[in-house]
């Protein structure tokens, strides 16, 4: 079995629903080649959310990001016994810049699994994979075992002229505007406003640091019942 062959079926049984590979250029430590992957979230506990997240999606959030955080690492160290370097970025993790308030991590993962072909971003600043929509989270590791790549372009938004996610923002934070290769997360959303609201309101769940609104009502990847 190759490689690619041992990759794809550690993540595909470990939970995964999508896998891409890249080389975007820029990875961290000189590291060349990404492998980008999405885990599903539950559309039962997605569904329950409204003018608030639940407690039920907040430690549903956590369990996901600490799958893809082990899924991360038991595909490294298979990386590293075949002779490869890995470095996995965290599911959730912002990276500290002194003086300033940051929601930014080493790498983002969006920009991973679009260059990696699974989807592209919305109004909301959320990833949009092609079945599940916003309701996927995020895995990415670099290394520098060439992958067999398929060469991806961008694909362009596909929110189109709804407002779903503008409209059913409690905190006003989305600003309506399709995304475009290249452009900055503060022409799609504020996350300083995003990230007060929860803290003011939210508190109570996760401490402020998960919301889920926006992703509940995006009518990408809405189970129809």
């Amino acid at each position: 079995m190759s490689l690619d062959s041992e990759i794809t079926r550690l993540l595909i049984e470990g939970g995964a629903c999508d896998i891409g590979m890249s080389r975007p250029g820029d990875g961290p430590a000189g590291l060349d080649y990404a492998l980008s992957f999405a885990v599903p979230l539950s559309d039962t506990i997605v569904d329950q959310i409204e003018d608030s997240p639940t407690f039920s999606y907040f430690h549903h959030y956590r369990s996901v990001n600490t799958l893809i955080d082990q899924l991360e690492l038991q595909v490294g160290l298979l990386l590293q016994r075949n002779g490869y370097l890995y470095m996995p970025i965290a599911a959730s993790q912002s990276q500290p810049k002194k003086g300033e308030r940051t929601h930014e991590g080493l790498y983002s993962h969006k920009k991973a699994a679009v260059l990696g072909g699974l989807g592209t971003i919305g109004k909301s600043a959320l990833f949009l994979h092609h079945k599940h929509g916003p309701r996927v989270r995020l895995g990415t590791i670099f290394t520098d075992y060439a992958f067999s790549i398929v060469e991806h372009k961008f694909e362009e938004s596909s929110c189109g002229e709804c407002e779903l996610c503008q409209t059913a923002c409690p905190a006003g934070a989305i600003k309506g505007n399709n995304w475009f290769s290249g452009c900055e997360r503060e022409h799609l959303v504020d996350p300083w406003v995003c990230n007060d609201y929860m803290r003011d309101h939210f508190m109570k769940i996760g401490r402020g640091s998960v919301c889920g609104i926006c992703m509940s009502v995006c009518p990408c990847g809405q189970k129809q019942h």
